[in-house]
Formats: structure tokens, C-alpha cells, sequence
């Protein structure tokens, strides 16, 4: 299985846990991240993903989440190709240009399921059905499906 986790799940473990839905989702990401190291499922990291995590001005939380995504399995890099998908998905759905750009990245890299704790994405994705050929869905919700 090869799963995409956008700049805001790998934020999430750093974030300030005192909220249920930060230590829940947190707390998922790090079973994932468990998941990753022992080889059971595929992390799809990205140029765009790299990018977007050393803009954080937070410089501790900006090292730290960035040693993350070096973990990943691999490394999509931007092309013309995925540019070019990201302003037709932006166009399509109202994605954002960070939102776009990983979408289009996730595609690109073949991924079974795109994971963000941002609900307009999610929320994005249901109401254009059809708009891509992966699973889009918050951590939680989907850890719990694919455990039971």
C-alpha cells in the first residue's frame, strides 16, 4: 500500500496535543509511521512536500518534520506533467496551490491513499467525485478502516 501524508500530518506530532482531535490524529500518524519503518506499507514523500515543510518559520518543528520526510520510501519530483495536473485539479476543485501540487504528486506516484488533517481537502475531494483515482481521507478515519 503506498500512502501519501501531506505537510499538515507530518506537523500534526508537533503540534499542541491538549486538543483530543491533534492527539488522535497524532497519535495515528505515528502507528503509520511505525507501518513505514517495519516495511508494511510504502510513504510517498515530494519535492513539493519538502518545499512546503522548510517554510515553516517554527525552526525546531521545521527540523523536525523534515527528518521525517527523509524517511520516506520515495520521492516524487515535480515535473511539467504534475505542475501541469495541479493547476487542472486547483481549477477543477478550488484546491489551493500547496493542496493542488500534492494531489498531483500523490497521483504521480501512484499512491492507494492521500492522508491530511485538513478537512476542506477532504471535503474538496467528495464533492468532486471522479477527480482522482485515489483515497482521500483524514488519518484517523482511515486507520481505523484499514485495522479493523
Amino acid at each position: 500500500m503506498k500512502i501519501y501524508m501531506d505537510a499538515c500530518c507530518l506537523n500534526r506530532p508537533f503540534d499542541d496535543q491538549q486538543q483530543l482531535r491533534i492527539r488522535l490524529e497524532s497519535e495515528a500518524i505515528m502507528i503509520m509511521l511505525e507501518k513505514f519503518q517495519n516495511g508494511e506499507w510504502v510513504w510517498l514523500g515530494s519535492e513539493v512536500l519538502l518545499y512546503e515543510l522548510r517554510q515553516n518559520p517554527d525552526v525546531e518543528k521545521r527540523h523536525r518534520t523534515l527528518a521525517l520526510a527523509q524517511m520516506a520510501h520515495e520521492h516524487i519530483v515535480l515535473t511539467d506533467e504534475i505542475v501541469q495536473r495541479a493547476e487542472r485539479l486547483k481549477e477543477a476543485a478550488g484546491f489551493d496551490v500547496y493542496d493542488a501540487a500534492h494531489l498531483a504528486c500523490a497521483e504521480a506516484g501512484a499512491a492507494d491513499v492521500f492522508l491530511t488533517t485538513d478537512d476542506r481537502i477532504v471535503k474538496a475531494v467528495r464533492r468532486s467525485k471522479g477527480l482522482l483515482n485515489f483515497h482521500v481521507d483524514n488519518p484517523i478515519r482511515w486507520l481505523e478502516k484499514v485495522l479493523r
